[in-house]
């Protein structure tokens, strides 16, 4: 414990980024990551006392703590992060910042389908990994059963550092080291180490040897394996030392038991994190450009080089305003100093983002502080490598990057997940209505993987986010944060009309009471054109019944009638529309009165017989988990979905092409969820339209 961990004293700073460790804690929700992180925190700060707040389970936290529990003391800044898969977007941000990941696993329900996923994930991109084995003080809980799972499921590379020691009645009371051969015994109430009996040393001996070997398999001394299964006695530094190397190649994935409640295992995960995890110059760092796009070197993270940082979260504070959680990638970030705000989302996205436009400012920082849960502490210059919180950075959004004015720079973002839940809103009252806007640009400027769409279409406002838990926590923070109340509507999907039969259409539009009157008649063909085809006119007037000046006239009221539909109020598309005949005054036809007629003509073509609705249908590709296949592509064909392939992704996992229409997935972000028990993801893009069956066309035309 580190004099420096008090609530109300300055919060800790490294000298260099090698005395930093950036650790994110990920797992399902109620695994116990939450009690973690609060027992880490306590462990090394004297009078903490655990957050109050309802949003730690769904938004990320961050402590900065310094302990000495591996000897030289370190800073490690501890992440938690959101175990609901609504909030993603929390826990991209915790993987962001983070150069190591600690999994928390339920020694009582194991290894879900969403932790499979953000495993690929940190695979992916070579994240260094530990597991904790939490809730070992439950009825149900099984170590070797869950360490088993984890083996199988997570790969080779699991295997314990510790095993649990019980008691008589089969509670936990402790951990026994397998490469320290000690035992830290709680069950007097107080944590104290010492040797292992003989009789533990029995038990643990083949273990140890196992995990030894797999240790220096990553070793760098290329002979030490061999001298070692010679027979030659390897130094426990040497294999600390090696342990470093095998869990910083992310290959090798240390597993400590743990009970919070009991107090096993924390001090043991936090001599894991500062002696075996990787400082932040050991971890990859993203690529820069210049808020132009043009290439810059390489990021180092070097105290000294040009400043680079990220806002990896921002949030809005009722009494202090904007507050950014900022990672610094190379240079100092300091007090006091005026620093270029670039954010450029749509660029990497690949398509317009409405509410993330681009934006690039110069703007002072103030004060930085030193996080400690829900406590900021003040805190000097921030090295590279170092989390930092920043207040009232106005014009920082998610995602943006802070960099040296003079040199600006732009980070390549996270993935972002596509938000593919919409949900129409509407405000309550007028005052909702005028407050509405700027709520929930500051909402957006939040969180990037929420997205707002007002559809010109529809006129709906609609928010596209990650699941249903997400909107509540979005409608509420509406309601407490900025007074603004919404309503869930309805959505409405985009539908189009078309003519799927030649059809004739007389328009007269005459109107001669008296004075200057309106007279135009016209005489149209109406004929189908092949999908995406657009629209056509054709002037095939003989003998001037209609005069030259007027056709333009009938083809621009036949547009506008076009774009307002002809019997549900949708865009119709694809159609050739050839003007025949007509009939004109030589005083009181008009531009108006032939665009009047027009339209008429149109109207007077449609007939049920003649005009269908079109529905969009998407291209949706599902990747799944093998054994849930079969399920996920029933349940497609239950929405309408005709499946045009499947193909193989990594072991285990399925892709399966579909195209659906897009009035039978409008909630299939929280149904695949349910049908694949967490395993499935999906991505979605508009294909094509095509016509609605009579009978859904039917009932949607009497409920609207």
């Amino acid at each position: 414990m580190s004099a420096k961990n008090t609530p109300n004293s300055p919060g800790p700073s490294a000298r260099t980024p090698q005395e930093l460790r950036n650790v994110v804690l990920v797992g399902n929700s109620g695994g116990g990551k939450t009690a973690l992180f609060e027992a880490m925190v306590a462990a090394t700060t004297p009078d903490y006392r655990p957050r109050a707040s309802d949003d730690r389970s769904i938004q990320l936290s961050v402590a900065s703590v310094a302990t000495d529990a591996a000897g030289p003391e370190v800073v490690v800044n501890l992440i938690d992060t959101p175990g609901y898969p609504d909030f993603v977007g929390e826990l991209r941000a915790g993987l962001r910042a983070a150069d190591a990941a600690i999994f928390v696993v339920s020694a009582t329900d194991g290894v879900d389908g969403a932790t499979m996923l953000l495993w690929e994930e940190c695979a992916a991109v070579g994240m260094p990994r530990a597991i904790a084995v939490s809730r070992l003080d439950a009825n149900r809980a099984d170590f070797e059963d869950t360490l088993a799972t984890c083996q199988r499921v997570l790969g080779e590379g699991v295997m314990p550092l510790y095993l649990p020691l019980t008691g008589g009645d089969g509670t936990v009371t402790g951990n026994i080291g397998l490469l320290t051969q000690q035992v830290h015994d709680v069950s007097s109430g107080a944590r104290h180490a010492r040797e292992a009996s003989d009789a533990e040393r029995t038990t643990i001996d083949p273990r140890r040897s196992e995990l030894i070997e797999a240790i220096i398999q990553e070793s760098e001394d290329d002979t030490l394996l061999d001298r070692y299964l010679a027979g030659e006695q390897v130094e426990l530094d040497t294999v600390i030392s090696d342990l470093l190397t095998a869990v910083s190649r992310g290959s090798f994935y240390p597993v400590v038991p743990l009970s919070t409640l009991a107090g096993v295992g924390v001090h043991e995960l936090l001599h894991l994190v500062a002696a075996a995890f990787p400082p932040p110059t050991m971890h990859p760092l993203p690529g820069a450009t210049t808020p132009d796009g043009d290439p810059l070197p390489a990021l180092r993270c070097d105290p000294s080089a040009p400043l680079v940082a990220e806002v990896v979260r921002t949030t809005s504070d009722p009494y202090v305003g904007r507050v950014s959680v900022v990672r610094v990638f190379s240079g100092t970030l300091h007090p006091d100093s005026t620093v270029h705000v670039s954010g450029h989302l749509e660029r990497f996205a690949g398509h317009d983002i409405e509410g993330h436009p681009d934006h690039d400012a110069d703007e002072k920082v103030g004060v930085l502080s030193s996080p400690l849960g829900e406590v900021l502490r003040p805190k000097g210059p921030a090295i590279a490598g170092d989390i930092v919180v920043v207040a009232k950075l106005t014009r920082a959004e998610t995602a943006d990057t802070l960099s040296d004015k003079d040199s600006p720079a732009l980070v390549e973002p996270w993935v972002l997940p596509d938000p593919l839940l919409p949900v129409a809103i509407h405000p309550v009252t007028k005052s909702d209505e005028d407050k509405l806007a700027a709520a929930l640009q500051r909402l957006v400027a939040e969180d990037p993987t929420m997205r707002m769409e007002h559809n010109a279409e529809t006129h709906q406002v609609v928010l596209w986010t990650m699941g249903q838990a997400h909107v509540d926590v979005l409608l509420e923070r509406l309601r407490e944060r900025y007074g603004v109340n919404v309503e869930a509507e309805p959505l409405k999907v985009a539908l189009r009309e078309t003519f799927v039969a030649a059809a004739s259409g007389h328009g007269r539009h005459v109107k001669q009471s008296g004075g200057h009157g309106q007279y135009a008649i016209c005489d149209i063909t109406v004929e189908p054109l092949e999908r995406g085809a657009g629209f056509e006119f054709v002037d095939k007037v003989v003998g001037g019944a209609v005069p030259r000046q007027f056709i333009p006239s009938v083809e621009k009221g036949v547009r506008a009638q076009l774009e307002k539909g002809v019997i549900a109020g949708y865009p119709m598309v694809d159609v050739r529309i050839t003007l025949t005949d007509g009939k004109a005054h030589s005083v009181d036809s008009s531009d108006m009165a032939f665009q009047t007629a027009g339209a008429l003509a149109l109207k007077d073509a449609a007939s049920p017989t003649t005009v269908v609705l079109l529905e969009p249908v998407d291209l949706v590709a599902v990747v799944v988990a093998d054994e849930h296949v079969g399920a996920v592509m029933t349940d497609l064909q239950t929405r309408r979905g005709r499946v045009i392939g499947t193909e193989p992704g990594v072991p285990g996992r399925t892709t399966i092409n579909a195209e659906v229409p897009q009035t039978e997935i409008t909630r299939y972000a929280i149904d695949l969820r349910s049908v694949s028990h967490g395993t499935g993801v999906f991505t979605r893009e508009m294909l094509r339209y095509e016509p609605m069956p009579p009978a859904l066309a039917k009932a949607h035309l009497e409920a609207h």
